[in-house]
């Protein structure tokens, strides 16, 4: 099998981070022997993160086992994802600004048992459901843990209870006609029904959809995660999957420290 060099379009402070918590993993296991260093273990969930290279890729690149990286990505992942802010937390930032931009969005995967629920209408194809807070300058605050695909966007935001939060904290939030109905603190375009809108309501519209459009940043900068394109694994490993893009995400800005 012949093999190259490949970039990775990330700065050092991922690697960085992601090396300190696999050492402090592997220190607090032991003495436990481990067919790669830590940094090169960090290298490679980097890669199958951002680059999205795939198994038997990095097994080739690594000289190891196909097993033996699924266990250093597993393991990789499930520490990120362990350092992920909780609502309560991305709520104590999100109270900071001045407004914050909520978006919903589908991560496409291919492996479903019961398609039905990670069917979604709206886009046609087998998914799942992620909630994206943005700050005014379009960039990820909170991504929320993955729901199937056929749950409407107001209604996942309701079941992480991110309506609740945004309003009890106060935080002005603007987001699509699809949370018309949160109420609370929530700012939605006006909907045209029976009666054209008017010259003001088609003025606040476009105002709205301004603001709005930099949260399409956030999920834009969400899916440069080229693991995000399409979900090969179950479903319920999106979760951490995600949270942990965002743990890496918060660490190439410096907006956000962690």
């Amino acid at each position: 099998m012949l093999t190259y060099p490949a970039s990775i379009p990330l700065s050092t402070r991922s690697l960085t981070r992601m090396t300190e918590l696999i050492r402090d993993r592997r220190r607090a296991l032991g003495g436990r022997w481990r067919r790669l260093p830590a940094q090169q273990q960090a290298l490679m969930a980097l890669a199958h993160l951002r680059n999205g290279d795939t198994l038997t890729r990095l097994a080739a690149g690594f000289a190891v086992s196909v097993t033996t990286v699924w266990r250093y990505l597993r393991e990789a992942i499930d520490l990120l994802a362990g350092c992920a802010d909780d609502l309560n937390a991305a709520m104590w930032r999100a109270a900071r600004l001045a407004y914050a931009i909520l978006d919903g969005t589908l991560i496409p995967i291919d492996r479903v048992a019961d398609q039905r629920p990670y069917y979604s209408g709206k886009h046609k194809r087998h998914g799942v459901n992620v909630q994206v807070l943005a700050d005014p300058a379009g960039r990820l605050v909170w991504a929320s843990p993955v729901l199937p695909g056929s749950v409407h966007d107001l209604t996942a935001a309701r079941t992480h209870g991110l309506i609740d939060a945004l309003t009890s904290a106060n935080v002005l939030t603007f987001a699509d006609k699809g949370y018309q109905g949160a109420r609370g603190i929530i700012w939605t375009p006006f909907k045209r029904r029976r009666t054209r809108l008017s010259r003001r309501q088609k003025s606040v519209n476009r105002h709205h959809a301004k603001i709005r459009a930099l949260g399409e940043r956030a999920v834009a900068t969400l899916k440069t995660w080229k693991i995000l394109t399409k979900l090969r694994c179950c479903p319920r490993r999106a979760t951490p999957i995600v949270q942990a893009i965002l743990v890496l995400q918060a660490a190439e800005d410096t907006r956000y420290p962690r």
